[in-house]
């Protein structure tokens, strides 16, 4: 059996039941973006699907649908058999698909590639809910749910003041949090990749976000830790940023010495040849005595210095970005300790209530809506 869903039943049903969702786009297509969760389970691959655009701008949609058939139809066997190993390998699968096993599909637009793809599992047993309008109904939705707004309250500090570890047990208090450094699999900075995996591309980066922005409740606020528009290679969309930008801080105020102490802690463990080649990177910004003096700290194993040199550079660029946000809208919280307790966060949470009632942020041009480089070291 086939059925097809609009994009907000599709994604419902999937979300509730957790089944396999096959992209039946081509690898490059699967890689760029993907609906999260999706496994790339290709009609044609990407040589294929170029010879198949050729045929199509050369010859038209007939020939082009011939030359598709001539250059998959041997592999519908190896489809199903594909298919079916996954339900082999997966016992929750098959208990979520009882008696008939049940996959989600889409394509690029909910066209042929999708249809002939459930055509085959379906003649296999399958149980197949195909997207309406595809993988381009999906994105659409998606960046629809990005300009939903959301009372949104942005977690400040400068470098090494621990907002990231301070969203943990924001969360662990019962609040709403989005991490976009999770999201973006970087630390926002010149050294944020270090220990990460690869970062996704930044559509698939909107996704995520989007998905994560569609959970937060309307009627409470949602703490974002502040960043950069651009978090190593992904940037957070305009419309989005200028929201974060227009939004109140709880700005953390932790001391200098403590600051250090964190990012040592959170660094230190990367090889010195690491730290020494991101430190060059950054030599525009910090200059070449202070890059010089850097450097050689790192050599002999002076983290300190180190770090208090990266400093001069970030809290500067920290600072130009909190400056530049309304006075009434920045609260500043000092939790001056290194290691965060549940009750720092009921600190930080009781000085978002007292900001119910201030003015929000002035609204700022796209040339001034900048937060500076990064937030961390």
């Amino acid at each position: 059996m086939i059925y097809k869903l609009a994009v907000e039943d599709f994604l419902e049903r999937y979300r509730k039941e957790r089944p396999l969702l096959f992209d039946a786009r081509s690898p490059s297509e699967h890689a760029h973006a993907h609906i999260p969760g999706a496994v790339s389970f290709p009609l044609l691959n990407d040589a294929q699907r170029q010879e198949v655009g050729i045929t199509y701008k050369q010859k038209g949609k007939e020939a082009a649908v011939i030359k598709g058939f001539d250059l998959v139809g041997g592999q519908f066997g190896d489809f199903v058999r594909k298919a079916k190993s996954f339900f082999n390998e997966n016992a929750k699968l098959r208990e979520v698909s009882r008696e008939q096993p049940r996959v989600f599909l889409y394509c690029w637009r909910g066209g042929l590639r999708s249809n002939i793809m459930a055509w085959v599992l379906s003649m296999a047993g399958f149980e197949v809910i195909l997207l309406k309008d595809g993988y381009k109904a999906y994105r659409n939705l998606m960046l629809n749910i990005l300009e939903k707004p959301k009372k949104m309250v942005i977690l400040g500090g400068k470098t090494g003041s621990g907002k990231t570890e301070m969203l943990t047990h924001l969360r662990n208090a019962g609040e709403q949090t989005v991490c976009l450094e999770t999201l973006a699999n970087h630390r926002g900075s010149a050294f944020g990749a270090l220990g990460m995996e690869p970062q996704p591309r930044n559509e698939h980066f909107e996704n995520l976000l989007a998905e994560e922005w569609e959970k937060v409740n309307d009627d409470s606020i949602v703490w974002i830790e502040n960043e950069s528009q651009s978090i190593g290679s992904v940037v957070i969309p305009k419309k989005f940023f200028e929201k974060m930008r227009n939004a109140p801080v709880v700005e953390m105020v932790l001391d200098k010495p403590a600051r250090i102490q964190r990012i040592i802690d959170e660094y230190g463990q990367f090889p010195v040849e690491e730290l020494i080649d991101k430190t060059k990177k950054i030599e525009q910004r910090l200059g070449g005595l202070r890059t010089h003096t850097a450097i050689e700290a790192l050599q002999i194993g002076d983290f300190t210095t180190w770090v208090d040199e990266m400093l001069h550079y970030y809290d500067k660029a920290y600072q130009h970005g909190i400056d530049s946000r309304a006075k009434e809208s920045v609260l500043q919280v000092e939790v001056n300790e290194k290691d965060f307790t549940d009750a720092h966060a009921k600190k930080i949470i009781e000085a978002a209530r007292t900001m119910d009632d201030r003015p929000l942020a002035i609204e700022q041009s796209p040339s001034s809506a900048t937060e500076g480089p990064s937030s961390k070291a």
